[in-house]
């Protein structure tokens, strides 16, 4: 068995990816109409096709998982974040953990949590 990666649900796909192409960078794959692969392992699918073929409702903003990346410039990041999407709802501002990390927690357009830190 091999782990390929992580799919998040979104309301839509081409929304999504314009946020993941902006901020990390992420390139399309493939395109199956509602469900694409992006460079990376990261996979979305729109929200109706979820829950058709699972027959369960989604829970957005459920902070049950999320999406972890490392920057070095995290800072800068922040900025172009606030920049490019004015209203980002962050669960936590920018904070130093105990052992020095820092980190920012924010929700994708589809209320998926996602932390983005200093190298560890």
């Amino acid at each position: 068995m091999k782990y390929k990666g992580t799919l998040v649900v979104v309301k839509d796909c081409r929304r999504a990816l314009r946020f993941y192409q902006d901020l990390f960078g992420f390139e399309l794959i493939r395109d199956n109409d509602g469900n694409m692969e992006l460079s990376g392992g990261l996979y979305l699918q729109e929200q109706k096709y979820w829950e058709s073929f699972t027959g369960k409702s989604v829970a957005f903003r459920n902070n049950s998982t999320e999406l972890y990346f490392e920057e070095h410039e995290l800072e800068a990041f922040i900025g172009k974040l606030q920049k490019l999407y004015p209203d980002t709802v962050f669960v936590n501002p920018l904070m130093t953990h105990s052992w020095g990390q820092q980190v920012v927690r924010f929700y994708d357009p589809d209320g998926n949590l996602i932390e983005v830190g200093t190298p560890a």
